[in-house]
C-alpha cells in the first residue's frame, strides 16, 4: 500500500467495537483486570495505552519497522536510546547535530561514562578510522541540522555490518513519507514527532522505530521503567496530524524548492543550503535513498546586522524555534537551537551569526517570498 494511503488508513484501533472512524482518546491511567491472572492487554498507561498503541503501530507501518515507541519528546526518545549503552561505551555522532542532542551527549552522556566522537558521518573513511572496540552506536542526521549535510545511510550501514554497533538515523527532516532508513540498513530511526509528523506546532512527541525484536524488547523495558511515554491526548493529535502528512510534505517541499532557487538570486544572500538543489552536496545520494528532499533551508546573509534585521522585520513568517509545522518558521541557530554548541565547533561547521534557518510551511510560496524580500531589504 502506498504511503499516501497509509498516512490516512495505517492507524487502526484494535479495540474499536463502535465503528468510530477516528481512534478515540483513551484518557485512562489504569485498566481493570477481568480476574486474577487475567488482563485485557492493558494494565497501566505507562506501559501501554490503546491510543498510543495505535499511533505506534502506524509509525511502525510507515517506517517498515518491527516496533515503534512513542515518547513525550524527541529528546526523551534519544535519552532512552542512550540508555541501551553501558559506561565505557563510545558513540560516534554527526558533528552537525541538533543542539539539544549535543547538549544531551555532552552533559548526560559523558556524565554516565559514554565517550563521544563528533565527525562528518557522510565521510565513511573518517567513521571507519574513529571506530574502536568500545564503539556501540553511530548517530547520524541526514539532512543534518542546520547545515543540511547528507549521510549515505546505506553505505554507513554496510560499513558497520557484522560489528556490534547500532546505527541510529534521525529521520525528522524527511519523515517516513520521503525516506525509510530501516530499509537502508539502519537499526533504529529517531523522530521528533513534534515536527512534521504532528505538523501543527501543537504537540510535543518523539519516536524510536526499530528493526530488531531484540532491540525492541530492551527499549520497552527502559520505556516502562522510566515512564517518558506519550500521553493519550498527544497521541491522538499525532494520529490526526499524520493523516495529512503526505499533502503537507509535498506542498512544503514544492515551496522550499521555489524559495531556495529565489534566494540564490538575492545579492544579500551569500550561500543557500537546500538538499533539493541539483548542485547541493549529497543530492545524488539522497535522490537514490529518498523520494523527496524535504522543506528545510538554511542560508547565509552578507552580514550579522542583516540577519538580526530580517528577524525583526518578518510579518508573515514567524521568528520561532522548531520546524515542520504548517506555518513557515525562521530560526537563528546560534542563539536558539544551537546555543549550547561550543563556539569553536560552530565556527568550524560554518554556523555563524549570518546563518538563518527556514522551515518552509504550506502557505502560498509567493507570499512567503514577498515577506522574505521585504525583510531582506
Amino acid at each position: 500500500m502506498h504511503s499516501q494511503t497509509l498516512c490516512v488508513h495505517g492507524c487502526t484501533d484494535g479495540n474499536n467495537v463502535t465503528g468510530a472512524v477516528t481512534v478515540p482518546v483513551y484518557q485512562c491511567a489504569t485498566f481493570a483486570h477481568p480476574a486474577l491472572g487475567d488482563t485485557t492487554g492493558y494494565d497501566y498507561s505507562r506501559q501501554q495505552n490503546p491510543t498510543r498503541e495505535a499511533l505506534e503501530n502506524q509509525i511502525a507501518v510507515l517506517e517498515d519497522a518491527t516496533d515503534c515507541l512513542a515518547f513525550a519528546t524527541g529528546m526523551a526518545a534519544i535519552t532512552c536510546l542512550l540508555d541501551l549503552l553501558e559506561p565505557g561505551d563510545e558513540v560516534i555522532a554527526s558533528d552537525d547535530l541538533y543542539g539539544g542532542s549535543v547538549r544531551l551527549l555532552n552533559n548526560l552522556g559523558k556524565k554516565h561514562g559514554l565517550g563521544i566522537t563528533y565527525l562528518d558521518t557522510g565521510n565513511l573513511a573518517a567513521v571507519s578510522a574513529a571506530i574502536t572496540p568500545q564503539t556501540r552506536l553511530v548517530l547520524a542526521e541526514s539532512p543534518s541540522n542546520p547545515m543540511m549535510h547528507i549521510t549515505d545511510v546505506r553505505a554507513l550501514a554496510d560499513l558497520l555490518s557484522g560489528r556490534d554497533i547500532l546505527l541510529a538515523a534521525d529521520n525528522t527532516f524527511l519523515t517516513p513519507y520521503f525516506c525509510r532508513p530501516l530499509t537502508l540498513g539502519a537499526d533504529i530511526v529517531i523522530h521528533s514527532g513534534t515536527k512534521y509528523l504532528g505538523g501543527h506546532n501543537d504537540a510535543l512527541a518523539g519516536f524510536l522505530a526499530v528493526r530488531s525484536a531484540e532491540i525492541s524488547e530492551k527499549l520497552r523495558l527502559l520505556y516502562k521503567t522510566t515512564g517518558a511515554i506519550l500521553a493519550p491526548w498527544e497521541s491522538y493529535l499525532l494520529i490526526r496530524g499524520i493523516k495529512t502528512l503526505a499533502l503537507r510534505m509535498e506542498k512544503a517541499q514544492a515551496n522550499a524548492l521555489e524559495i531556495a532557487a529565489w534566494l540564490r538570486t538575492k545579492p544579500e544572500v551569500t550561500h543557500v543550503r537546500y538538499a533539493g538543489l541539483l548542485d547541493a552536496p549529497g543530492y545524488n545520494i539522497l535522490r537514490k535513498q529518498a523520494s523527496g528532499f524535504g522543506s528545510m533551508i538554511s542560508f547565509d546573509v552578507d552580514k550579522p546586522e542583516r540577519a538580526a534585521a530580517v528577524l525583526g522585520r518578518l510579518k508573515l513568517i514567524h521568528f520561532a524555534e522548531s520546524l515542520g509545522g504548517v506555518e513557515t518558521l525562521m530560526t537563528y541557530p546560534i542563539v536558539q537551537t544551537h546555543a549550547d554548541v561550543p563556539e569553536d565547533i560552530r565556527t568550524k561547521l560554518g554556523l555563524s551569526d549570518r546563518l538563518l534557518r527556514l522551515s518552509v510551511g504550506i502557505e502560498n510560496a509567493a507570499d512567503l517570498i514577498t515577506d522574505i524580500e521585504q525583510a531582506l531589504t
